[in-house]
């Protein structure tokens, strides 16, 4: 079984320039990536970071800075508008692995999952991160090529380049991942 895992599509990291400027083309990979996982009868899984205001919920670099952000009920945390969202189950975590801290593994075996589409932001740091511990968790990994965002395509290159070779991931285009799903015929 298959699920699609939509990350940190959310407000907060689109105010970066890099992003805000691919903000509609990211959101229409993965519209379009979900709708072929639905109609596939694929898994979609909503990943969203959420704070608290308070601290208890921050990274060591946002206590060091003591800068907190994307918290509970700010626009930030909003997904971005057009992407779609009201038919998906979500899941909230507080840090770059939607692992850490959450039920996804058990979600997975509950679906009996056992390759992952990686799609959101951002290709080095939260995707990267989730690539990882799937791969710790024995799930495959395919990364949806036109449905990631990054704003330091230098370190998303390498840490592409790394789990590619070393964890046996792939980067497929959607048409390629519409094959995997069984949604387009292979040529």
């Amino acid at each position: 079984m298959i699920a699609v895992l939509v990350i940190d599509m959310q407000n907060a990291y689109f105010e970066d320039p890099a992003l805000k400027g691919r903000q509609e083309e990211i959101v229409a990979a993965c519209n379009s990536l979900t709708s072929a996982a639905s109609q596939a009868g694929a898994k979609v899984l909503l990943v969203g970071t959420v704070h608290e205001r308070d601290k208890s919920t921050w990274s060591l670099n946002m206590l060091d800075d003591d800068q907190g952000f994307i918290f509970r009920g700010s626009e930030q945390a909003g997904f971005v508008p057009g992407l779609l969202t009201e038919d998906y189950p979500w899941l909230i975590k507080t840090r770059d692995s939607a692992f850490f801290g959450t039920d996804l593994a058990m979600r997975l075996r509950n679906w009996k999952v056992d390759t992952v589409i990686l799609a959101g932001i951002s290709a080095h740091n939260c995707i990267a991160q989730t690539a990882a511990d799937a791969f710790a968790h024995n799930i495959k990994v395919v990364y949806a090529a036109e449905a990631i965002g990054t704003e330091n395509a230098d370190a998303a290159e390498s840490v592409l380049r790394v789990f590619t070779r070393e964890y046996r991931q792939s980067v497929l285009p959607l048409e390629g991942i519409r094959q995997l799903l069984g949604t387009v015929p292979s040529a």
